[in-house]
């Protein structure tokens, strides 16, 4: 059986079970005669060549057989590690299914459990004791050409926190949904880890433990290992598109500042969550027939992600022509301590321009005493729209989300913390608790709910719907920086993708089926807003869309061939 592939043939000096050990060149029973014979393989396989579409139909059989999640993770993972072109190819025919287990929420438990089921590494692990070996250690990269890298140090991973080592797991995880959603090739993404230690003492003490044994690096020591590791990466790599992720709150925000004026970084969980809320937020609004400068928004968790959302909202306001001051004040942050306020201590840089005043505060009738919490704020706010990103399972309770339905006739309520045990709320309840008036959006997926007679979609308010395309348009413009007018123009092309109806019950984003052209048109309209303000490389908006369609990679067999 002749394999059929438009795509260029790929010539390596790998061959016999060197080459079939290589996940990026593997195709296991597909190999063809010819290549058998060539490659060195000839009688190391079956003398059957099957079809892509033949292997992918066995693999699937096989992982419905798997008994729990974590079983089926765990084989996909398998499959990744020998075979790519098949792992993506499966993914592709079945997102819905099984993002969700190679990706949150199932994928907090692997992490947590790295050191005890650690089977293969994923790209590079830089650690502080090797600090001295950056450059050696990047050279050890597996493919010469990176045009995305996604690191992390593993602080706040998820929703789970310090992970250690066991972090790595994540950037190997984002940079699969470059892959599959936007069409970048996995050759050309690196993820890295920077192991500068943990806080987790259960980590600390246990003897598989696979990281550095030591306290979490802090200060001068830390700040100088990240410049030292950002400054070497750019000397080998100076165009390449720098995701940072699950960093902490204060970390996140200090790096982002740090080199977002330098060089082309995104950090998703501050920038990435804000966008996909905007999208969803857009869309949510189109529905109901609303703008931005109506809304009372009420966020519970001021962390990275909720300043990071708070931000977002609020720059989409000032573009509506709402002015700084007045768009600040449509938030009300809730923290650890309560409201934020200008008497609240420990805020962050992110939070303190979100800060109520104190003359307000003095107008408030409350039973209580500080600090301020969700409740007394929705009861004194009447907000319109609330989000969480708190970790705190069932914060919105029955109370509060009446309260809130009680004075809004269409409430946005979006429980947004991962992994599903976490959310602030399930979908059921809220639009039980609203007579199904609510619209809402989570974290994590949730099976659809009936109620009153409809079926409910409810939509995943899920990073993987933006970054993908944010770095595709980044790669394809040749862009220079991440700003602000390239994130809020790939949000407004995501939640305008498919304009929700006033029924909400259909979903507010489309299907993950709808990944790769949905990322392109959010690519598409990063790399125009880069084009504009003149940090391109491309000069024309049909260059940038010639630039995306070459960078496009699909899951199919190329030939291979024997390097002479």
């Amino acid at each position: 059986m002749k394999e059929k592939s438009l795509a260029p043939a790929i010539e390596t000096s790998l061959s016999g079970q060197a080459l079939m050990d290589n996940p990026s060149l593997n195709k296991g029973t597909a190999f063809t005669l010819e290549e058998r014979r060539e490659l060195g393989i000839l009688g190391l396989l079956p003398d059957r060549v099957e079809t892509l579409d033949e292997q992918v139909t066995r693999a699937y059989e096989q992982y419905n057989k798997k008994p729990t999640p974590k079983a089926k993770n765990i084989y996909l993972n398998a499959i990744r590690d020998n075979n790519e072109v098949l792992f993506y190819r499966l993914l592709k025919d079945h997102p819905d299914e099984m993002i969700p287990i190679v990706y949150t929420p199932v994928e907090a438990d692997i992490i947590e459990n790295y050191s005890h089921v650690y089977r293969r590494p994923r790209g590079i692990y830089l650690s502080y004791d090797r600090r001295d070996d950056i450059d050696a250690i990047l050279d050890n990269r597996p493919f010469e050409r990176v045009d995305a890298v996604c690191v992390t140090d593993a602080e706040g991973v998820l929703g789970i926190g310090d992970q250690g080592v066991g972090g790595a797991e994540i950037p190997a995880a984002k940079l699969m949904l470059y892959s599959l959603c936007a069409g970048i090739d996995p050759a050309t993404t690196l993820p890295i880890l920077l192991d500068v230690g943990t806080n987790n003492e259960a980590l600390l003490n246990d003897p598989f433990y696979l990281g550095i044994r030591r306290k979490r690096l802090t200060g001068k020591e830390y700040d100088d290992f990240v410049d030292n590791f950002v400054s070497t990466l750019k000397r080998k790599l100076p165009n390449v598109f720098l995701h940072f992720e699950d960093f902490g709150r204060e970390n996140a925000r200090s790096i982002l500042d740090r080199y977002r004026s330098k060089t082309c970084v995104f950090n998703d969980d501050q920038q990435g969550t804000g966008a996909v809320a905007l999208a969803v937020l857009r869309a949510g609004l189109n529905a109901i027939g609303s703008g931005f400068a109506s809304q009372r928004v009420v966020i519970f968790g001021a962390g990275t992600a909720g300043t990071g959302i708070a931000d977002m909202i609020c720059l989409a306001a000032m573009e509506e022509g709402v002015a700084e001051q007045n768009a600040r004040k449509m938030f009300w942050l809730i923290d650890t301590n309560g409201l934020i306020h200008e008497g609240s201590k420990d805020v962050t840089t992110g939070q303190r321009p979100y800060a109520r005043t104190s003359e307000e505060l003095s107008q408030w009738h409350m039973s209580g005493s500080a600090p301020i919490g969700l409740e007394d704020v929705v009861k004194q706010v009447h907000p319109t729209i609330l989000i969480g990103t708190s970790k705190q399972p069932r914060a919105f309770t029955e109370r509060i989300v009446r309260d809130m339905a009680a004075h809004t006739a269409r409430p946005i309520i979006f429980p947004l913390s991962n992994p599903t045990s976490l959310h602030e709320a399930i979908p059921a309840d809220i639009l039980a608790w609203t007579d199904g008036k609510a619209v809402i959006a989570t974290g994590s997926p949730f099976e659809p709910v009936p109620y009153g007679g409809k079926i409910y979609s409810i939509t995943e308010c899920n990073n993987f719907f933006f970054f993908p395309g944010l770095a595709l348009g980044a790669i394809a413009s040749g862009a220079r920086l991440v700003t602000d007018g390239m994130i809020i123009a790939g949000a407004k092309a995501l939640g305008d993708y498919r304009p929700a109806s006033a029924d909400v019950a259909g979903g507010l984003l489309p299907e993950l089926s709808e990944a790769v052209p949905l990322s392109e048109r959010v690519a598409l309209a990063v790399g125009v807003e880069a084009l504009k303000q003149g940090l391109a490389a491309v000069g024309s908006e049909s260059e940038i869309l010639s630039a995306i369609k070459a960078l496009s990679w699909s899951p199919q067999y190329r030939r291979i061939k024997k390097k002479r």
